[in-house]
């Protein structure tokens, strides 16, 4: 009703740094206190560029990519007016969670439709790694979460979204003999089998957390262990 407060917007990013540290969430959005920045990703925005242009070029020409031929992808890159809003930062794909009155969204690198005319979520990526890729490292938990939280937003908005979702992965290739000015990447697609059973429940949590006292670090946490490290040694 007209007594309803303005909804409280809850970035993707923000639900992850939940799950990864609650006491980092309500010191970043309940008094305002963010975790110093990690260095910029210059390659990666790059990469995410040059991806993007890529597979708009077959968007616009409404063909198959070679990477969705190389993987046996049956799917094309998706076509929609409201794609731009949905890739932008700042908008993004959003929906109002009305049992918390929170508006949760996140920003997509980009949607393939499904020949059986679903949505997939897809996430562009850089590393250079020697081994083989795969979403099983820990760090790599976050990216599926991440996949998931769209998935998630755009199922809300009223979409039909494919279980499967990808990462196009840009991998630097430091095996070559000679750099010469240029490095080159072999570009990978992770499948994902996306599972949004979590996120109510997390949203859910994400309040109760604002609502209460300062929670406990995860135990885990590298910048509440530095924090807990040094203020003992500035006490002393």
């Amino acid at each position: 009703g007209s007594g309803q407060a303005e909804p409280f917007k809850l970035s993707r990013s923000k639900i992850d740094l939940f799950m990864q540290c609650p006491r980092c969430f309500y010191l970043d959005r309940r008094i305002g206190i963010g975790r110093p920045p990690g260095f910029p990703f210059a390659l990666n925005s790059a990469v995410d560029h040059l991806l993007k242009k890529e597979f708009d070029t077959h968007r616009a020409a409404g063909v198959k990519h070679p990477l969705m031929e190389k993987y046996g992808i049956d799917a094309v890159p998706a076509k929609h007016e409201k794609l731009d809003e949905w890739r932008h930062n700042f908008t993004g794909v959003g929906t109002l969670h009305t049992p918390t009155n929170f508006y949760v969204f996140g920003a997509i690198d980009d949607l393939w439709l499904s020949a059986a005319g679903e949505y997939m979520v897809v996430d562009y990526k850089a590393t250079s790694t020697a081994g083989e890729l795969t979403l099983d490292t820990e760090y790599r938990q976050a990216y599926k979460r991440q996949l998931e939280i769209y998935q998630w937003l755009l199922k809300e908005s009223g979409f039909r979204v494919s279980e499967m979702s990808y990462i196009v992965y840009a991998n630097g290739d430091k095996d070559k003999k000679a750099f010469d000015g240029k490095l080159e990447f072999n570009i990978v697609v992770l499948p994902h089998r996306g599972d949004t059973a979590w996120i109510e429940g997390a949203i859910l949590s994400t309040k109760e957390c604002l609502m209460g006292e300062l929670p406990a670090a995860a135990p885990d946490c590298e910048y509440c262990l530095y924090r807990k490290a040094a203020a003992a040694h500035e006490k002393k």
